[in-house]
């Protein structure tokens, strides 16, 4: 049964709870595009913060009608750590250096969560994972933003020299560790979801244009990387420490970089219709900042 309703909507979201009494809730309702929360950092706040807020009062309220046990898996973010310095991995025991409104709302909303379990054993769990891509993710996201201008023949706009590093997930290996955390996961813990596939934006652009030139699709000269002013505050690099989820819970990410892009292709050039439905909403048309 597929609801759609506000996160800050106390109410129904406790009715939902009331009426299907879950066993577990996954936390996945979240703005979570830098460039915007840089442009509206409101939003964010209220979405990612707030709206954390009212969902685990909803929860604490259904508890205490209900004997009925409940996890809550919050997805929260590699970029609660902030940068960090090459050669090295932010671990669970790292502390948080949030530095867009984006990451600094994620950052608020877990330190929530754990003061709520620690004040009000609130059955909760945190998940920490790196960027993810695969299908039908939303073109503001710079996979998806890439494939769809390479597909269109345009400019591959990259912040920067293109230095800037993230480690990449596919959205399969992600769902596999929710369902691990969900079934094993400690109340109280937090756990890193990382691949340990850390690749610079610049040779992301390029890998995506060789994938593109191996599956034969004639390009035309307006479809080249293309360097535009950075935005403020851009962290440099993210790098995730995922040793605890493998030690722990038994998980490791399976699908190579290589392979879960080839994939995201192929799913975009067969689903050209899921671009269509969105190109004509701004956020398929800017790269994030406003002009």
């Amino acid at each position: 049964k597929f609801f759609k309703t506000d996160i800050n909507n106390q109410s129904q979201v406790y009715t939902i709870l009331n009426r299907f009494k879950p066993d577990g809730i996954f936390n996945l309702a979240a703005e979570t595009h830098v460039d915007r929360s840089i442009d509206d950092p409101k939003s964010f706040i209220n979405s990612n913060l707030l709206g954390v807020y009212n969902l685990i009062q909803a929860l604490r309220k259904f508890l205490k009608k209900n004997k009925k046990k409940i996890k809550l898996v919050h997805v929260s973010t590699d970029e609660v750590y902030g940068d960090i310095e090459k050669q090295k991995r932010s671990d669970e025991n790292c502390s948080y250096n949030p530095s867009s409104p984006y990451s600094a709302s994620k950052a608020g909303a877990d330190h929530l969560i754990k003061s709520f379990v620690r004040t009000y054993n609130l059955p909760a769990v945190i998940s920490n994972c790196c960027n993810n891509y695969g299908p039908n993710q939303f073109p503001e996201k710079l996979i998806p933003k890439l494939i769809y201008n390479i597909l269109n023949n345009k400019p591959l706009p990259i912040y920067g020299v293109g230095k800037n590093s993230r480690e990449w997930i596919h959205v399969n290996d992600h769902c596999e560790a929710l369902i691990k955390i969900f079934n094993k996961g400690k109340v109280g813990e937090s756990y890193n979801v990382g691949s340990n596939q850390n690749i610079e934006n610049l040779n992301l652009a390029k890998k995506l244009l060789k994938i593109s030139n191996q599956k034969l699709l004639k390009l035309n000269k307006k479809s080249k990387i293309k360097f535009v002013k950075d935005r403020p505050g851009h962290d440099f690099r993210y790098a995730l420490n995922s040793n605890k989820i493998f030690k722990k819970l038994n998980w490791k990410a399976k699908i190579s970089l290589d392979t879960g892009l080839s994939q995201t292709f192929d799913w975009y050039i067969n689903n050209a219709k899921f671009f269509t439905s969105v190109s004509k909403r701004f956020y398929i048309s800017r790269l994030g900042l406003k002009k």
